[in-house]
């Protein structure tokens, strides 16, 4: 019993840290601080156009290559805080950068519908 609370314990320990994992706007902000950062919108440019998280680098997630396009401009190993307009998207987006080898990514729960400043 113990040697499966351990491995589950493990589990969870590796999935927060190293996989993707959807955050509230609270979490998102202190993600934001840390100098490797990488902050990605996934919305279309109409949306950008609309506003957008400072700081944030905009690949349309419904563009043909998205993923190649992400690889060839973020770094794998740093983090990557995706957001898209209301969460739908982002969470799609967050696991093609995992199964691409993208280290942490983070989503954005609610997306930016939901942001405040």
């Amino acid at each position: 019993m113990k040697a499966i609370t351990l491995f589950f314990g493990l589990f969870m320990l590796a999935t927060c840290s190293y996989g993707q994992k959807r955050v509230s706007q609270e979490e998102f902000k202190k993600l934001m601080k840390d100098k490797n950062a990488q902050i990605l919108d996934v919305r279309t440019a109409d949306e950008v156009a609309q506003g957008k998280i400072q700081g944030s680098m905009n690949i349309d997630y419904f563009k043909a290559g998205f993923v190649e396009t992400a690889t060839n401009k973020l770094d794998k190993n740093k983090p990557v805080l995706v957001y898209c307009a209301a969460g739908g998207r982002s969470a799609s987006a967050s696991k093609d950068l995992k199964k691409a080898e993208f280290k942490k990514v983070f989503d954005l729960e609610g997306g930016f519908d939901n942001w405040k400043d």
